[in-house]
C-alpha cells in the first residue's frame, strides 16, 4: 500500500469488487468503484477509484486465489491491464505449484529417511558398480562404520568372498532378466565382514530398482548372531515375567502390618534400622506370624525398593531340584532340562531374595548358598561359568537354627553369614491386644471381597477368639475369619464352635490388655503341644486327609510336604481306631 505493504486483515467477500473474481471470472472497474461497492468500507479507507483482478487458478482449474490491483487513479486501459495480470497469475500458480511440490518431496524424503534409520536391519543401496549410494543407521551399527565413510565409496570392503561371489551371481542374474520378481533371497550360510575385519553370519536379501535410469541395488542384511542375542535376551525377560508373575499370584496381604503391640512395634523399629543397609536379614518366628510381610517391608523402605523382590519357599521345593531352582541350570544339565533356566539369585540381581523356610535347605546346597553370600557368584547346575550376582539376602525360619547348628543339621559358617541383623516376630498369643484390630481388618476385608454385609462381632464370639492360643497365628486367625465371614447368615460374625479348639485340660487365666479390660485367655501350653493340638484336630476333622481342596494342608495354609514335615517332627500318628 503506497509503497509499504500492509498488515493482514479480514473483510467480508460479499459486496466487494473481488467478489466476482473468486468465482473465477475476470474482473475490470476503470473508474467509480466507491459507487459501484459501496458496501466495501475498506474502498472509502484507500480512496480506491479503479480496480482490475484475475483469478488464480489450479491446473485442474480450481480457484486457489486472486491477484488484483487497485488504484486512486482511474484505470482505462483494461484488456492491457487484464493481460499482464493474467500472465503474472499464471506465473504465479506456477510458483505456488513448484513450492507445494517441493514441500511434500521433502516430507516424503523425511519420511523415508526416518524409516529407514528406524530400521532393525541394515540398507545399503549400490550401483552397478558397487558404489554406495545410501547407508542406514542399522548398517552403521553392523559395519562399524559411519555412513559419511561408506556413501561414495565401493562396498567391496564390507564383502567376504563367499558374499562376493554371491552377489556377483545375483546381479548377473539380474543383468539377463532370470528373475522375475525385483527381489532375490541371499543363500544361506554367507557371512559379512565389518571394518574392523571382523566376520558375522549375515541373512539377506537384494533388490533392483530404476531411478532416472540409473539401475541401482537394495541389500537388506540382518547380523544373525545380533538377532539370537534378541531372542535369547526376549525369552530371559519372559522367564523373569513369568517368575514375578507367580509371585504376584502368591501374594495375600503385602500391604498392611496389622498391630499395636509394644512387641510388634519394636519388630517393625528393627525393621526400620536394618532397611537402609545392605545387611543379611533373619526373621524368626513361628508359622503364620507374617514372616514375609517383614521381609518385604525391610525391601520397601531400602535403597532397592524398585528392583524386583523374588521369593523361594525352601521347604515346598523338592531336595532334587532346589539346588536348580536356586542357581539356575545349563540344557543338558540333568533329565528334563530341555532348555537354559536362570536361577532365582540370577533373577534377583540388584535387588532382594526373600529365602523362607531356610532351614530346610539340605547341607549340599548350603555350601553353594554360603559361596553366594561371601563372594557374590555362583554356577549353574552343569555349567562352569562363574556368574557374580548383586542380591541383598532375606532370610526366615520357624525353627530353632542355634539348635540345628549344634546337632549338625546346618552349616555354622552359614548361620553366620545369615544371622547378621536377627529380627524377632512376636507369635499371636503374645500380643493378644492386636487380635481386636486384625479381626476386625480381616472381617472388613472377606466381607468386602465375598459380598456379605457384616457390621458388627459379637462380645462372647470376640471372647473366644481371644481366649484362643492360636498356633497358626495370623494366617489361623485370617482362615477362621474368612470361614467366619461365608459361614454368617447376618449382619454378627458367627464363629462356628468347631474352628476354635481350646484343650480341655486347659484352665483360663486373666490377662489385662492395654485398654485396662481383663480377657479370659488360655493357660499357655508350650509351643510344640500348641501346635501338635491343633494340627492333629485338623487332621481329624479332614479324616486324616492332607493334600486336595478339602485336605488338611489347604486348611491350615500349608505346602503338603510341610505339613507333612510337621506331622514327622511332632510324632504325629492315628490311632488304631481311627486307621480302622
Amino acid at each position: 500500500g503506497r509503497g509499504d505493504f500492509l498488515p493482514n486483515f479480514a473483510i467480508p467477500l460479499a459486496g466487494t469488487p473481488c467478489e466476482a473474481v473468486l468465482t473465477g471470472h475476470m474482473s475490470h472497474h476503470p473508474e467509480r468503484l466507491q459507487v459501484l461497492f459501496p458496501d466495501d468500507k475498506g474502498l472509502v479507507t484507500w480512496g480506491a477509484e479503479s480496480y482490475c483482478g484475475v483469478p488464480l487458478l489450479e491446473s485442474s482449474g480450481a480457484v486457489v486465489g486472486h491477484l488484483a490491483i487497485i488504484d486512486d487513479r482511474p484505470m482505462r486501459d483494461g484488456p492491457r491491464g487484464l493481460s499482464i495480470m493474467r500472465i503474472f497469475a499464471a506465473r504465479a500458480r506456477a510458483e505456488i505449484e513448484r513450492l507445494r511440490a517441493e514441500t511434500a518431496l521433502r516430507v516424503s524424503e523425511e519420511r523415508l529417511a526416518r524409516i529407514l534409520d528406524s530400521a532393525m536391519d541394515a540398507i545399503v543401496t549400490f550401483d552397478g558398480a558397487r558404489q554406495v549410494a545410501l547407508f542406514n543407521n542399522a548398517a552403521e551399527k553392523i559395519f562399524g562404520c559411519p555412513a559419511a565413510q561408506a556413501i561414495g565409496h565401493p562396498f567391496d570392503r564390507f564383502l567376504t568372498d563367499g558374499l562376493r561371489r554371491a552377489l556377483d551371481r545375483l546381479l548377473d542374474t539380474f543383468a539377463q532378466g532370470g528373475q522375475t520378481t525385483s527381489y532375490v533371497w541371499a543363500p544361506q550360510g554367507l557371512s559379512a565382514r565389518s571394518a574392523d575385519g571382523r566376520e558375522f553370519p549375515i541373512e539377506a536379501t537384494i533388490s533392483r530398482v530404476e531411478v532416472n535410469s540409473r539401475k541401482l541395488f537394495t541389500l537388506i542384511v540382518r547380523d544373525i548372531n545380533e538377532r539370537q542375542r534378541t531372542e535369547e535376551e526376549l525369552r530371559q525377560l519372559y522367564l523373569h515375567n513369568e517368575y514375578l508373575q507367580e509371585e504376584i499370584r502368591s501374594v495375600h496381604n503385602v500391604d498392611e502390618i496389622i498391630g499395636q503391640s509394644r512387641t510388634l512395634k519394636e519388630a517393625l523399629e528393627q525393621v526400620r534400622l536394618v532397611a537402609g543397609t545392605d545387611s543379611s536379614v533373619l526373621v524368626l518366628g513361628e508359622t503364620g506370624t507374617g514372616k514375609e510381610l517383614i521381609a518385604r517391608a525391610v525391601r520397601s523402605h531400602s535403597k532397592r525398593a524398585n528392583r524386583p523382590l523374588i521369593k523361594v519357599n525352601c521347604a515346598a521345593l523338592p531336595t532334587g531340584l532346589i539346588e536348580s531352582e536356586l542357581f539356575g541350570h545349563e540344557k543338558g544339565a540333568f533329565t528334563g532340562a530341555t532348555e537354559k533356566r536362570l536361577g532365582r539369585f540370577e533373577l534377583a540381581h540388584g535387588g532382594t531374595i526373600f529365602l523362607d523356610e531356610i532351614g530346610e535347605v539340605p547341607p549340599e546346597v548350603q555350601v553353594k548358598l554360603l559361596r553366594v553370600l561371601q563372594e557374590h557368584e555362583l554356577e549353574r547346575v552343569g555349567g562352569s561359568k562363574t556368574i557374580t550376582v548383586d542380591v541383598r539376602v532375606i532370610a526366615a525360619t520357624n525353627r530353632d537354627l542355634s539348635k540345628a547348628v549344634a546337632e549338625g543339621k546346618f552349616r555354622q559358617d552359614l548361620y553366620y553369614r545369615l544371622n547378621v541383623f536377627p529380627v524377632h516376630l512376636p507369635p499371636l498369643r503374645g500380643r493378644p491386644e492386636d487380635i481386636l484390630l486384625l479381626v476386625h481388618y480381616f472381617v472388613a476385608r472377606y466381607a468386602a471381597k465375598i459380598g456379605r454385609q457384616i457390621s458388627r462381632v459379637p462380645k462372647e464370639t470376640m471372647q473366644r477368639l481371644l481366649a484362643y492360643a492360636w498356633p497358626g497365628n495370623v494366617r489361623e486367625l485370617e482362615n477362621v475369619i474368612e470361614r467366619a465371614v461365608i459361614l454368617s447368615p447376618g449382619p454378627d460374625l458367627v464363629v462356628a464352635a468347631e474352628a476354635l479348639l481350646v484343650p480341655s485340660s486347659t484352665a483360663p487365666v486373666s490377662v489385662t490388655t492395654q485398654h485396662g479390660a481383663p480377657d479370659s485367655l488360655a493357660a499357655p501350653l508350650t509351643l510344640e503341644q500348641a501346635e501338635r493340638n491343633h494340627i492333629v484336630s485338623i487332621l481329624k476333622q479332614t479324616d486324616w486327609r492332607i493334600d486336595g481342596p478339602q485336605g488338611a494342608a489347604r486348611l491350615l495354609n500349608l505346602h503338603p510336604s510341610t505339613l507333612r514335615s510337621r506331622i514327622k517332627k511332632l510324632d504325629i500318628r492315628r490311632s488304631a481306631a481311627e486307621s480302622s
